[in-house]
């Protein structure tokens, strides 16, 4: 503002040469050019405006845009108005290339400083836009909105009519290229084809090409490069002619393979699906083609075709593998397969019809052919004497086992799983001795044991001196098996489990076993009994056992040893009734000084002379108590058990108080003897005494102190330690306790589950059985007699059951009578009505007989 106004007030400016300044008269309101070199003497009524400003200088290859500017006449000379103001061409624009300096006229603006001119280079172009009609060098004419390019190498002189929209860079094309390009308006392409919008072709001439102003490039296409493992799947978007001069539908798909081109660059018409890669077959393969194509290319929808190797292929589109290459099935002496047909054909001599299913065995190699489906692979079941296989058959549902050969599986059996309670499975993983692992009751399996096969037939060793009851559902027949013996269960048969009491004193289902062991053996209880004085006393009583069994062959007697479930519950608690019985008929005393025979006698019994019997037989199942030990009797009051200890303790104490005093009197003469020599010895030591106590002293004192300190500090770390340790175990026991008693509860309930549904089950199929049986036999009596009365006929049934009164009549039209009576002689007859009818009737006989008015009436009406 300063500057301005210093410019106003001056009054004489000096002007440099090329430069200007913009004087406004301001009496017409008119502004002015002025340029140096002048020195220019401002009036009172003018005013500087612009100035002094500096000439513009276009140099050479450069240019700048006017805007607004002047107009000249002919003689290129400024052309004023009438008020002598200049005249603009407003919103005109001029470009000015070089010359020499020139001024800014008032009213003209510079919108485009100086600028070089733009150089194109070569492969490249400018693609320009006219905004004016005009009328260019070379006299073509343009319309306003035509595009075309300035192709270099050359220098583009900028025009007021023409706008650049941007510099076009040819593409290079090289080898196994080609560019996809778009036509964005109707034109005609550089090999003189006419395009239309948006139509896209390609260019596959190698070297640079330059689109042109009305095409875009849209994507350089690189050539796929064919071998002969790769083959090209296109895709047709539009019908075309292709490369190849085949006519390709809209959506046809093809197959482009190395023996047709080496590379492909796909139209703009075709897509490429994906690269095919070859198919190749070993002479041990072979493959299956869904939906093959013919010769002509058509797909056969629904076919199967089977190609074997050695043999190599491109899928053709729309073919695929059904289970990919598959290798030859090659069987050994001990292998087969079993096929299904999928549709009738002929498989040499023999019609295959769709289900049907047949093995063939090896040594051979087969290629199933598209109407066979291979279900599975078998191989043979190399078996044992002591092994074998379930096996049930498909058809007939029948299950029966394999042993003691190699057997293979044909197509209408089946390995079958059998299935055992989980107890049963239990007691067979844990696979223990009963008589070496009898303090084990653990019944979970064995550590290191793989699961069970279910289709092998269960095997068990029976121990030596052991049986197991094995029970057939199906025959419901039961049959006992002594060891040492190998016993396999049929498929309907299963193990009788033992649940045997247990522990002292017994509990019931404490050990579970599949055997049972015949003994000798022993079994120890606990029982409590009460005397005739009321003393209770706890007992523990050990028992010698054994089975006795005349005749193992004979089935009943065999049984006999299974049919009381837990032969050691029932035996200590038959045992124990005897025992308390007998014992509480005798006081304490009595039982006290003669506890055995009381307990034997009571168990044994006493034989015609009074003595006790050698043994005690439970004759439900053929169990002998042979001997009775008596570990220990312990009074179960307190009071008993401090009276009988006082009993001893007195009888104890009379016989130590007379060896005592014995002792006493040999004492006191040894004593007297050894004080003479003590007090000469006594006087010698004093004197060392009173040295060592001395010392002893000292020593006493430091360690008292020593001691105190020590024992505090250990009697309070024990007395931590010991809380602690006492918290930690009552926890520790809580919890195992807790565990226990689920565990119990989880068993029990678990155990009382598998028994009733055993239960159900087995009443279930009974009285099935039961019906059937019912259903059959009424079946069969019904046959029966219908087959009789068709047999004899039914006018043969009609003949006997009239025979009796058919004779009857004929016999008396014989005898000539019209009408009778009959009668027992019992029931009373009114005679005179009979009389009447009979004298009004032809006449007749009254004949006696003892046969029933009933008949008689009855032959009347027959008459």
């Amino acid at each position: 503002m300063a500057t301005t106004g210093k410019k106003e007030s001056e009054s004489l400016i000096r002007i440099p040469p090329y430069y200007y300044i913009h004087v406004l008269d301001q009496n017409k309101n008119v502004t002015r050019l002025e340029i140096g070199p002048n020195t220019f003497i401002r009036q009172d009524h003018e005013r500087v405006v612009v100035g002094p400003d500096k000439m513009i200088t276009v140099p050479p290859r450069n240019y700048c845009v006017i805007e607004n500017p002047i107009i000249r006449d002919k003689d290129n000379k400024v052309v004023l108005d009438g008020n002598g103001q200049v005249r603009l061409l407003h919103a005109d624009q001029e470009i000015r290339l070089a010359q020499d300096p020139f001024p800014l006229y008032p009213g003209e603006v510079l919108k485009q400083a100086v600028t070089p001119l733009k150089v194109v280079a070569p492969n490249t172009a400018l693609r320009l836009r006219s905004i004016l009609d005009f009328e260019d060098e070379t006299g073509e004419k343009r319309t306003a909105g035509d595009e075309w390019l300035f192709e270099g190498p050359a220098t583009y002189i900028p025009r007021k009519e023409v706008v650049v929209e941007e510099t076009v860079r040819a593409t290079v094309i090289k080898p196994n290229q080609a560019i996809r390009l778009r036509a964005r308006k109707e034109c005609i392409d550089r090999e003189g084809s006419n395009r239309v919008t948006g139509e896209e072709w390609l260019v596959k001439r190698t070297g640079a090409y330059l689109p042109g102003a009305y095409e875009e490039v849209v994507d350089v296409v690189n050539a796929y490069v064919l071998t002969e493992k790769k083959g090209l799947h296109m895709r047709s978007l539009r019908t075309f002619k292709d490369d190849f001069g085949v006519v390709r539908k809209n959506g046809e798909e093809w197959l482009i393979t190395m023996d047709m081109t080496e590379t492909h660059i796909p139209n703009v018409y075709e897509e490429v699906v994906g690269v095919s890669n070859i198919t190749s077959l070993s002479n041990r393969q072979y493959c299956v083609i869904l939906d093959p194509v013919d010769e002509k290319g058509r797909p056969q929808m629904g076919r199967k075709k089977l190609v074997k190797g050695e043999l190599s292929f491109f899928l053709m589109p729309g073919e695929q593998l059904e289970r990919g290459i598959q290798n030859v099935y090659i069987l050994g002496e001990d292998e087969g397969l079993i096929l299904r047909a999928n549709e009738t054909f002929t498989d040499g001599d023999v019609t295959r019809r769709p289900g049907d299913r047949w093995m063939i065995r090896g040594p051979k190699e087969y290629v199933p052919p598209v109407e066979v489906e291979v279900v599975m692979k078998r191989q043979a079941i190399p078996l044992d004497e002591n092994e074998g296989v379930y096996v049930r058959d498909i058809k007939t549902g029948r299950v029966r086992a394999v042993t003691g050969e190699t057997y293979m599986i044909n197509q209408d059996e089946e390995l079958w799983a059998k299935e055992l309670p989980p107890a049963v499975e239990a007691l067979l993983a844990a696979a223990k001795d009963p008589i070496a692992d009898r303090g084990d009751r653990r019944t979970g399996p064995a550590e290191g044991s793989k699961p069970r096969d279910k289709t092998r037939v269960i095997s068990f060793r029976v121990p030596h001196n052991a049986a197991v009851q094995i029970y057939d559902y199906k025959e419901k027949k039961a049959r006992v098996v002594f060891g040492p013996e190998l016993v396999m269960l049929g498929p309907d048969e299963q193990f009788t489990q033992l649940s045997i009491s247990g522990g002292k004193p017994k509990k019931p289902n404490e050990i579970k076993s599949l055997c049972l062991m015949l003994g000798p053996d022993f079994m120890t209880d606990i029982i409590t009994v009460e005397t005739s004085d009321h003393a209770r006393l706890s007992l523990q009583l050990s028992y010698n056992w054994h089975f006795e069994i005349q005749d193992k062959g004979k089935l009943d007697e065999a049984a006999m040893i299974f049919s009381v479930p837990d032969f050691v519950g029932d035996a200590c608690k038959a045992i124990a009734s005897r025992v308390r019985g007998a014992v509480a008929q005798v006081p304490f005393d009595d039982f006290h000084k003669n506890s055995a025979r009381v307990i034997r006698s009571s168990v044994f019994g006493l034989d015609e002379k009074g003595k006790v019997r050698d043994h005690f037989m439970f004759k439900q199942n053929n169990l002998i108590i042979t001997s009775i030990d008596i570990q220990s009797v312990e009074p179960v009051d307190q009071r008993t058990r401090d009276s009988l200890q006082k009993s001893v303790q007195l009888a104890i104490e009379i016989t130590t108080n007379s060896q005592e005093a014995t002792a006493r009197h040999e004492a006191e003469r040894l004593e007297q003897e050894a004080k003479g020599r003590l007090e000469r010895q006594k006087i010698s030591d004093e004197a060392e005494a009173e040295k060592a106590r001395r010392d002893l002293l000292e020593l006493q004192a430091l360690s008292s102190a020593v001691e105190s300190t020590g024992q505090a500090k250990a009697e309070a770390q024990s007395r931590a330690e010991a809380a602690r340790i006492e918290g930690e175990a009552a926890v520790e026991q809580a919890k195992l306790k807790s565990q226990a008693m689920k565990i119990e509860a989880e068993s029990e309930l678990s155990q009382l589950t598998n028994a009733r549904e055993a239960e159900l089950k087995f009443l279930k199929e009974q009285n099935e059985l039961e019906l059937s049986k019912s259903r059959e036999t009424a079946d069969i009596e019904t046959k029966k007699f219908k087959q009789m009365v068709d047999a004899i006929g039914a006018s043969t049934l009609q003949a006997i059951a009239t025979s009796g009164p058919d004779m009857q009549v004929r016999m008396l039209q014989a005898l000539g009578m019209k009408s009778t009576v009959i009668t027992d002689g019992k029931t009373p007859i009114n005679l005179f009505n009979t009389a009447q009818g009979l004298i009004g009737g032809m006449g007749g006989a009254v004949v006696p007989s003892k046969r029933s008015r009933r008949e008689v009436v009855e032959e009347e009406g027959d008459d």
